[in-house]
């Protein structure tokens, strides 16, 4: 069993979002991610294993092909790391069952990690989506 030091899993976390989430960097899905990762996203949505993170990431993508996520803070105690994050993106797909808007939105979230082996092994994230839906709902003008 490989202890991960507190310094070693915010690094983990921190590369996970700048590199995973924000370069869209698909090869270091298995290398940062364990295969059976138990993934709940900002928008909700709970899926397990590195295919199903990928599907998660990619609907997103699909929906805010900007998406970006800000790391405002990070705290580590072992093998696990909690987060605070904006998160920002024009909707250019269908999000939360509402069609495309094309409009910028700004959401706050928190994430919480539990690691193993140096890798990534859950993710529980919870998403400020009643700020995201009003910004989406919100009339033109």
């Amino acid at each position: 069993m490989t202890v991960t030091s507190a310094a070693s899993g915010a690094a983990l976390v921190r590369r996970f979002y700048a590199e995973i989430w924000n370069r869209w960097d698909d090869a270091l899905v298995d290398e940062l991610l364990d295969a059976e990762l138990v993934f709940r996203g900002s928008l909700g949505v709970r899926v397990r294993g590195r295919a199903g993170f990928r599907a998660y990431r990619d609907k997103i993508r699909a929906a805010f092909p900007d998406f970006h996520n800000e790391l405002v803070e990070v705290v580590a105690y072992g093998e696990r790391v909690a987060a605070r994050l904006e998160y920002s993106g024009t909707c250019r797909g269908s999000v939360l069952g509402l069609p495309p808007t094309n409009r910028r939105v700004s959401y706050s979230g928190a994430a919480f990690f539990q690691l193993r082996a140096g890798r990534i092994a859950r993710v529980w994230v919870l998403g400020d989506v009643d700020s995201l839906r009003r910004q989406l709902l919100q009339p033109a003008g």
